[in-house]
């Protein structure tokens, strides 16, 4: 009998040459020639399937290579071999009936990919959104950024694709999931470019990403399911909710609110959901010319289109508390991300180019439960209080505290930006002094973390390099509790989900854990 496999290749190291296209091409021959040597049979169909940067000594690439092999001579036991599935999802329904359709809250990652699949899956859900459609969502984002108008229910946070539709679209995670692929495959077929399906650091650009979820939002209504933009959950119960002032009956109800539907959490938290305190962490908004790191990080080779812009990820520890680069944007703006009025929050945004003139990454430092009192509501008023703070320091207006490396360093403040123009609404930021918004762990934290990633990336902390602040929206700082069959515990039909219900953090790993909550509905229900 005929034995075919399907292997993957790891570590494939290919140096970089100036002037040469053909990194690809060699990658495959050299995972070609270790498999035909280690498995003793020659392979077919190899492929790219993953492609880094690494820029940290002589300056490669470092590959994945797929293949198939037949009748494999030798048993492969090379740690740098293994064998390679591809991700599906395998689903059988169950039995019990569902009187009303399945309802979702939150078209954010965890509620668009738990929506497309039900909706795949002939369940045919209602999903409820506070924020407007893409195309009026972005109008919205770019009122607030040119005249400082703020929408609270449609904005950076709100709205169709949630907070990830005006980032990088960056595809990064860290959690090791076979459903990570089955994601990857699925934003492709929505529109996404096909790089994302190999690259070790995917992203989609923001530009893109709008496209992709209004494909999300056009395929979930052919299937049959029903979206409603402009609809704020309220009074929600095991049974019921209301909307707009519809009471409407669910036998399942999807919670995937997102990080910042503070509103919710509190209303939640009185119905007597079962919520914790987490670590979430809070910063400023790094900017430097993305020609000085794109140097730092490539030398020489700087400039070349097939490189493209340089990246990075940074971290620096003490004791129990970390400070670490958060969402770096190649090439992109920081955008104004309030959902609350009388409060600044940044975030970062670069397009599928990444052709802007700087490159932004939030700079936070972590907050532990201990230190704001164990409590929800006080984890909630901590990120509250330091935007409110900002928003006085800036001045009022939306416009950001601003506080070079330099000053922050000798602990003044005052200096204007210089060389580098931050890019926070067109340069609508202020001089102020950070240390009078942040606890002193914060900026202690900040000065030490800046030094040391100045020590691994040339010029990082360069005096002149300007800190927008504040930085508070990196991850939910609550979790609904929810047991091993996902519900949320002391209740029957209400599954928290995502990022805002504190199992997510980011795009895919949003996205992984509604297909998980899905699926667990479809394994029990039988479509209605």
């Amino acid at each position: 009998m005929s034995e075919k496999k399907r292997i993957q290749v790891n570590d494939i190291r290919v140096m970089y040459r100036d002037g040469q296209r053909d990194f690809e091409a060699e990658a495959i021959a050299k995972a070609s020639a270790l498999i035909t040597k280690r498995v003793g049979v020659k392979p077919r169909n190899v492929r790219i399937s993953k492609k880094s940067i690494d820029a940290r000594r002589e300056l490669s690439f470092v590959y994945s290579v797929t293949a198939e092999i037949d009748n494999p001579k030798r048993k492969i036991t090379d740690p740098q071999i293994r064998e390679y599935t591809e991700a599906e999802l395998e689903l059988s329904q169950g039995t019990e009936k569902l009187e009303h359709r399945p309802v979702i809250v939150g078209f954010g990652p965890a509620g668009m990919f738990a929506g497309l699949l039900l909706s795949e899956m002939g369940y045919k859900p209602l999903i409820l959104e506070r924020g407007a459609d893409v195309d009026e969502r972005t109008a919205a984002v770019e009122r607030f950024i040119k005249l400082g108008v703020l929408d609270t229910n449609t904005n950076i946070q709100f709205g169709a694709g949630g907070a990830g539709t005006f980032s990088d679209g960056k595809l990064t995670t860290r959690i090791n999931d076979p459903l990570t692929a089955y994601v990857l495959k699925k934003l492709y077929e929505l529109g996404a470019p096909e790089d994302i399906l190999y690259k070790a650091k995917p992203h989609i650009g923001t530009d893109i990403l709008r496209e992709v979820v209004a494909n999300t939002d056009r395929r979930i209504r052919e299937l049959g399911g029903e979206i409603r933009y402009k609809t704020t959950a309220k009074d929600i119960h095991d049974g019921k909710l209301t909307a707009d002032g519809e009471v409407i009956p669910f036998d399942v109800l999807i919670l995937a609110t997102g990080h910042s539907a503070r509103d919710t959490y509190a209303e939640i938290m009185n119905s007597g959901f079962a919520v914790e305190p987490k670590p979430f962490s809070v910063g400023v908004r790094a900017e430097h010319l993305q020609s000085d790191i794109d140097t730092a990080m490539f030398g020489d080779h700087a400039g070349d289109p097939y490189l493209g812009h340089a990246e990075y990820q940074l971290s620096y520890r003490r004791g129990e508390r970390g400070c670490y680069t958060f969402c770096m944007c190649p090439g992109g703006t920081v955008v104004p991300s309030a959902s609350e009025e009388f409060g600044v929050v940044t975030n970062g945004m670069s397009t599928r180019a990444r052709d802007g003139r700087n490159a932004n990454a939030a700079v936070c430092v972590s907050v532990l439960p201990g230190d704001y009192g164990d409590d929800p509501r006080a984890a909630i008023e901590f990120q509250r209080n330091l935007e409110r703070q900002a928003y006085t320091h800036g001045g009022g207006g939306y416009t950001a505290p601003m506080q070079t490396v330099g000053d922050l360093l000798d602990g003044k403040s005052g200096t204007e930006y210089s060389k580098i123009v931050p890019t926070y609404r067109d340069g609508n930021v202020k001089c102020a002094d950070l240390t009078k918004i942040f606890p002193s762990f914060v900026t202690e934290m900040l000065r030490a973390g800046i030094v040391d990633f100045g020590r691994k990336i040339k010029g990082y902390d360069e005096r002149c390099v300007p800190l927008t602040g504040v930085e508070t929206r990196t991850s939910a700082p609550v979790r609904i509790l929810r047991g091993d069959d996902l519900v949320a515990l002391g209740k029957r039909r209400i599954y928290p989900c995502g990022e805002g219900a504190g199992y997510a953090g980011g795009i895919v790993s949003a996205a992984v854990d509604g297909i998980r909550v899905a699926s667990r509905i479809i394994e029990k229900y039988a479509e209605k």
